[in-house]
């Protein structure tokens, strides 16, 4: 006889667990079923371990900065091995104090191991054990995306979770890919000591991001050192004598690339095989992400999804707040309980770290907008001769009817957190005005946004240090 629940979650990450917890808070029994590592990808193989690797690169920059201005640095090389360790030691503790601690202390929250498949839209069946519920929420996330290249498959290629848990620094990489990842990855690896080269099929880098951003970042990341190959095709993978090589054609003539390691960074597919949604009901998207509604429900009453399996931003922050819009319109239905994906800022965690929010000016006249726009290049703001990170723009877009800002885009040293600021704007419907006239501290790199937004309307070259 199948088991009952309030609530069945498929999934254990970040998205699972704010569900999880939210449906606790209204009193329901939640059954989490999870086939892999507790915590999902995010701390597993993915912002984690990343960003402390990233960190750790970004440590050894600052480094060999120093010597510019008389701070030493004994070159005595990277230990990859204790990096990967001091990695392994974060990743633990945040999985054990974040997840398995919570699991453990949350009163009617249970945890089931392994492959969780619809029977119906009523049942889910977990190796010989089943279960049946009313209300159903898919977090199961996505994985790596492997494009069809011919002969990939035997070249014993990276992908995003493979090159974290490589214990050895490799001496040379190839990236296919001119994306987050491959650019987060390719920095790193480059500064602790590889030669990269970056394979990507457009013209730019990160090319859903507001071209001014990319183009700063990508000038910066090959003046320290890394290839990056524009309107390239890869056409073909082979491995020999511990080396990959990719043969690609650009401009009608072919090129090659060889490196000691490759890594594949193209994306992510959602991970909705194998767990019986077809016997559910539950419609997808020609890219096979779950098909959802602004209350995160998807094509069969009962059953909701979200986080990395229905698309869209794809980021903690927002899989974390879907998830509660879920269960909210579960447990009080007809709350009208949405997402402002607009809202919510996100981070590339390259350097200079890109922060985005909102609007680009291409969407804002999409929604309907007349808009106007204002760049600001880095090397304004005094702060950056201070700290000598002068590379990047700030990118203000706003409406010219009232002056609202509907999107900020910029690329700068500790743009991860500036861009917090630029969002409580969009959020709460602030106008340039507002921010022009809004005091910062000085120095500081967030006196950005201020200049930025005084620049609509003057001359900030003109301003003498914390002048109105």
């Amino acid at each position: 006889m199948a088991e009952e629940h309030d609530l069945i979650i498929l999934g254990s990450g970040s998205t699972a667990f704010a569900a999880a917890l939210r449906a606790t808070s209204h009193g329901a029994r939640v059954l989490m079923i999870e086939k892999s590592a507790l915590g999902g990808t995010c701390v597993n193989w993915g912002c984690i371990p990343s960003k402390t690797l990233i960190h750790a690169a970004q440590i050894y920059q600052d480094a060999r900065l120093g010597t510019r201005i008389g701070v030493g640095l004994r070159d005595e090389g990277v230990d990859f091995a204790a990096l990967s360790d001091n990695k392994e030691r974060v990743v633990g503790h945040l999985r054990q104090t974040r997840y398995m601690d919570i699991l453990h202390n949350v009163p009617g929250l249970t945890l089931v191991r392994g492959t969780g498949r619809f029977l119906d839209s009523r049942t889910i069946e977990v190796e010989d054990q089943q279960f049946r519920g009313e209300k159903f929420l898919i977090a199961t996330g996505g994985y790596p995306r492997i494009p069809v290249i011919p002969g990939l498959t035997g070249s014993d290629f990276l992908t995003s979770r493979s090159a974290l848990l490589l214990r050895e620094l490799p001496r040379s990489l190839v990236i296919i890919g001119g994306g987050v990842i491959a650019l987060e990855l390719g920095q790193m690896y480059r500064r602790l000591g590889a030669s990269v080269t970056v394979l990507e099929h457009g013209p730019r880098v990160l090319p859903p991001v507001d071209a001014e951003v990319a183009l700063a970042v990508q000038e910066s990341l090959r003046s320290e050192g890394i290839d990056i190959v524009l309107d390239v095709k890869v056409c073909g993978v082979t491995r020999n004598n511990g080396m990959t090589l990719v043969q690609c054609a650009q401009g009608g003539v072919t090129v090659k690339f060889s490196a000691e390691r490759l890594l594949v960074a193209v994306g992510t597919a959602p991970a909705t095989a194998g767990i019986g949604l077809d016997k559910a009901g539950v419609k997808l998207d020609g890219k096979g992400f779950v098909r959802v509604d602004d209350m995160m429900r998807t094509s069969v009453p009962g059953i909701w999804a979200a986080g990395d399996v229905v698309g869209g931003m794809m980021i903690a922050t927002a899989g974390a707040r879907e998830g509660v819009v879920a269960v909210d319109d579960m447990f009080n239905p007809g709350c009208g309980c949405t997402i402002d994906h607009l809202s919510i800022p996100m981070a590339i965690f390259t350097d200079p770290e890109v922060g985005l929010v909102g609007h680009t000016e291409v969407s804002a006249r999409e929604a309907g907008y007349e808009v106007v726009s204002n760049t600001l290049p880095i090397s304004a703001i005094p702060k950056a001769h201070v700290t000598g990170q002068t590379a990047g723009v700030i990118k203000l877009v706003a409406d010219v009817a009232t002056g609202r800002i509907l999107g900020v885009h910029l690329a700068c040293h500790r743009g991860a957190d500036i861009v917090n600021e630029a969002a409580l704007a969009v959020r709460f419907r602030l106008t340039v005005a507002d921010l022009a006239n809004s005091l910062h501290v000085y120095p500081s790199m967030g006196e950005g946004l201020r200049l930025c937004a005084q620049g609509f309307d003057r001359d900030v070259s003109k301003l003498s240090c914390c002048a109105e």
